[in-house]
C-alpha cells in the first residue's frame, strides 16, 4: 500500500480502493494501529473507513475489568 500525504483527502474510488485494501489487512489479523502506521493516516481515519465499508471490528484485547471469579 503506498503511504499517503497526511490530510490528503481521499473521495470516490480512490477511497472505495483503500477501504478494501485496509479491509483485507484487518480481516488478516493486523491492527488498525499498524494500519494507521503503514499508511500514513491516523488511527481515526482507519477505524472511519473500516466502519464504513462494513468490516465488523474486533475487540479491545487484554484483561477486562469487573469481579474476579470465585474458584471453587
Amino acid at each position: 500500500m503506498a503511504e499517503l500525504r497526511k490530510g490528503t483527502r481521499i473521495t470516490g474510488a480512490e477511497r472505495d480502493k483503500l477501504a478494501a485494501e485496509l479491509r483485507k489487512k484487518y480481516e488478516g489479523g493486523q491492527s488498525i494501529r499498524l494500519l494507521a502506521e503503514s499508511s500514513g493516516r491516523s488511527y481515526g481515519f482507519v477505524h472511519r473507513i473500516l466502519s464504513e465499508s462494513g468490516t465488523t471490528l474486533r475487540g479491545r484485547g487484554g484483561a477486562t475489568r469487573g469481579t474476579k471469579k470465585k474458584s471453587a
